[in-house]
């Protein structure tokens, strides 16, 4: 059988006794008598629902493992949901945990970086103190070193001046001494 692309694709044909079922089916809807003023039709329920039941009866077994297969399909879709669900809450809670723990972990890292600052700005000033006090004690050792080679200089100036007057001294002619007696 090949197939017209402007046909519709025909479906299997239905076994015998469920064809006759389901035109009978048909056929009594068609007969059923209408109810006044409306579209519905009356029917009697339960030999409807016989022959629906006898027809269903009379599926073929591949109608009846499609039938499984959709409602285990359907299981597994609902399955599949729910624990897609408890995998995106548990998504969520992780995430939200995720969160939490780096704004603590942020704070803390702020926190400490105000810590660093303020020894930072401690260490400044210590530096600065120190800076100034060594600054003092050199001016200090200046002062006491040139207090001291004032001194020396003024001791050294005056033993100079001593040294001087001591080799003038030394230097100067002395007076003609007496010739020693002759002895004859």
């Amino acid at each position: 059988m090949i197939d017209r692309p402007d046909e519709a694709p025909k479906s299997p044909p239905v076994p015998g006794r469920l064809a006759d079922l389901l035109e009978d089916l048909i056929t009594e809807i068609e007969q059923a008598r209408a109810v006044p003023l409306s579209n519905n039709v009356m029917v009697n329920q339960d030999e409807f629902l016989d022959q629906l039941h006898m027809a269903a009866e009379e599926l073929p077994e591949e109608i009846r493992a499609a039938r499984w297969m959709v409602r285990e399909r359907e299981s597994y879709i609902s399955r599949t949901n729910e624990k897609a669900r408890d995998v995106i809450v548990k998504a969520q809670d992780d995430s939200a945990r995720l969160i939490a723990e780096a704004q603590e972990e942020s704070a803390r890292l702020v926190s400490q970086n105000y810590v660093v600052q303020e020894a930072v700005e401690e260490a400044n000033t210590l530096v600065r103190h120190a800076e100034n006090e060594a600054r003092r004690i050199r001016l200090e050792a200046e002062d006491y070193a040139e207090r001291h080679l004032v001194e020396a200089e003024t001791v050294l100036g005056e033993l100079y001046r001593y040294v001087t007057e001591a080799r003038a001294e030394l230097h100067k002619a002395l007076p003609p001494t007496e010739a020693p007696p002759i002895l004859e």
